[in-house]
């Protein structure tokens, strides 16, 4: 798992011998260079005062969950497909197993290992350790690798642990962790957003029953020390979780899982919640699970102002008046802002951190997509006091600056997937655009007797303190050739386009899916190719795309609801039709 500090854990593998430490290799965490090299500010990131990160690896592929053997070995699982715009994965396998030979805090041993994509893998995002044994996941199953003693990658073939999950919808990922009893408590995220008749549509109502809830929106308990294994409803531990990818033990071995929160209740629903609505609800969580607990999904979803759970509008709610079968549920035991997506949860239970950053969660945030036409939000690491299951005070910003110049799907730089803690007690965190670990210790010379908040990452250096700016402001793009105009539309069509794609005007939310510079995410396709998916790329046709919206994506992750769930007007349909015809058609 991705937590080595449990004390059952650690006697369950005390024993074992396949990650002896390495005769050659210092022990983890040891020695000076990694100290020295914060100064130089080459991680990316800033941190909380007093801490330092360096570069641990780079360039490994799409690096999601992570985990740290005994002997300081960091293993990584990676992940393909549509995400990543079906782009192509590094050669070899997609599992990484990463050592630090001479204690400078960058690994210089870097292995792959596994089924690669000639084997028909497309890797996964769950990884953890049991007993001396690798478990990782894969395509639809959850593997175990023995290991060896001498090698940091494992020479036997893989036995199948768990199979036949599933990996169609909207979140087809299974992360998972394993108790000190070898319980594998796996999430299966739900395939759609809030389980309607049509997903993300607006007006769609919820199912009732919500059927999909029998083998999705969940987690899973399964048996780490059997083989074969296979996937059914009857292993359902927990329901009502509608995409639990971080999961992490504390030290009483309670085990809290992160919730990504709904979307779209402004677009799918405006006569319920304003556009900002959309932008501030629901928001992210973290539950302590319960066996047989069920927390809210698909009926409810979680207001952080009100501080209860609340009645879906799919399931009749009236834009968060009403409880109703709310009332039931179990509410989170710690919450954020909406949109963040945490993809991992990381209790630290080490001693290398002072002692405010000990007991509580560390939270990776992948990053919004769907604050638009609001600024986007996440894409860094936070840190939340907790005690006695709960939030014991309010969260700070521990590691920022990911994103680099703009906050957005497709344009970050990196976004936070993984967390793991190592023996030594330092603190991994993955990224899963780049492939980057990043390495993190504490090494003031005096403890922190506070948690702070990092430091605000550096955009762009000015010249001086004292510069200013321009009176009549600053475009970067001043320079760009003017888009082309459609046949039948204007150069004042295009800009008012172009205003709207970016959220500038009538509440528009294209860049949320497709970018800001138009070229595509996972969730949406690329504009600026001139290849079209649903028409001849024509005006016409596109206004027609626009206005009925795309229900069932031919690529993409994303579903589209007509207009992007934005209210526009039919001359504001024509001007983003024609806007997207001129960066379909720019040189």
């Amino acid at each position: 798992m991705r937590l080595f500090t449990l004390s059952l854990v650690i006697a369950s593998v005390a024993g074992t011998c396949a990650w002896a430490a390495d005769p050659k290799a210092p022990p983890p965490g040891q020695g000076s260079p990694a100290q020295a090299q914060c100064a130089s500010g080459d991680s990316g990131i800033t941190l909380s005062p007093g801490f330092c990160a360096t570069v641990f690896a780079d360039n490994i592929g799409h690096a999601r969950h992570l985990v740290v053997a005994p002997n300081g070995v960091v293993y990584v699982n990676t992940w393909s497909g549509v995400y990543y715009d079906n782009d192509k994965p590094p050669a070899g396998g997609f599992f990484v197993a990463l050592q630090d030979t001479n204690g400078d805090g960058r690994a210089d041993v870097n292995e792959r290992f596994g089924d690669g994509v000639a084997q028909g893998s497309a890797g996964g995002t769950g990884i953890a350790i049991y007993k001396g044994a690798l478990y990782v996941e894969q395509n639809d199953r959850i593997l175990r690798y023995g290991m060896d003693a001498g090698s940091v990658v494992p020479k036997r073939a893989p036995e199948v642990i768990v199979s036949g999950m599933p990996l169609t919808g909207d979140h087809p990922m299974h992360p998972f962790v394993i108790d000190s009893k070898g319980g594998l408590f796996v999430d299966l995220g739900s395939a759609t957003n809030t389980c309607e008749e049509k997903n993300r549509m607006p007006g769609s109502m919820g199912l009732k029953p919500c059927t999909e809830q029998e083998t999705r929106a969940g987690i899973w308990r399964y048996d780490a020390n059997k083989t074969g294994q296979k996937f059914s409803p009857a292993e359902r531990y927990a329901t009502g979780i509608r995409n639990g990818e971080g999961m992490s033990f504390d030290a009483t071995g309670k085990l809290y899982v992160t919730q990504h929160g709904r979307d779209q209740l402004s677009e799918n629903w405006p006569a319920l919640y304003r556009p900002e609505q959309g932008h501030e609800l629901p928001a992210e969580e973290v539950v302590l699970l319960q066996e047989g607990g069920d927390y809210g999904w698909p009926q409810c979803y979680f207001d952080g102002k009100q501080k209860k759970l609340v009645l879906a509008p799919e399931y009749g709610g009236d834009g968060g008046k009403t409880a109703g079968v709310c009332s039931d549920k179990l509410p989170p035991a710690a919450f954020f802002p909406a949109h963040w997506a945490p993809n991992d949860l990381l209790f630290y239970t080490g001693h290398q951190f002072p002692q405010p950053y000990r007991g509580g969660a560390f939270v990776a945030f992948h990053g919004s997509w769907n604050r638009a036409p609001g600024p986007q939000g996440g894409y860094n690491v936070v840190y939340q006091p907790m005690r006695g299951g709960k939030a014991s005070g309010s969260y700070v910003v521990f590691a920022d600056g990911f994103a680099g110049a703009e906050k957005a799907p497709g344009r970050a730089t990196f976004r936070p997937s993984g967390l793991a803690a190592g023996p030594d007690g330092a603190l991994y965190i993955s990224d899963d655009v780049k492939g980057r670990i990043w390495r993190v210790t504490y090494t003031a010379g005096t403890a922190a007797t506070r948690i702070e908040a990092a430091p605000a990452p550096k955009v762009v250096a000015a010249a001086s303190s004292g510069a200013a700016n321009p009176p009549e402001g600053t475009h970067p793009d001043a320079g760009r050739a003017a888009l082309p105009v459609p046949q039948g539309a204007t150069a004042e069509q295009v800009a008012l386009g172009d205003r709207i794609f970016h959220g500038k005007a009538a509440g528009g939310t294209c860049s949320g899916c497709h970018a800001s510079d138009a070229k595509g995410t996972s969730l949406g396709p690329n504009l600026t190719a001139g290849k079209w998916l649903w028409s001849d790329g024509s005006l016409k046709a596109l206004t027609e795309t626009i206005t009925k919206g795309v229900p069932v994506p031919k690529q993409s992750l994303g579903a589209m609801p007509p207009m992007g769930g934005a209210q526009l007007s039919k001359d504001e349909v024509s001007a983003v039709a024609a806007y997207v015809w001129a960066v379909g058609h720019a040189k």
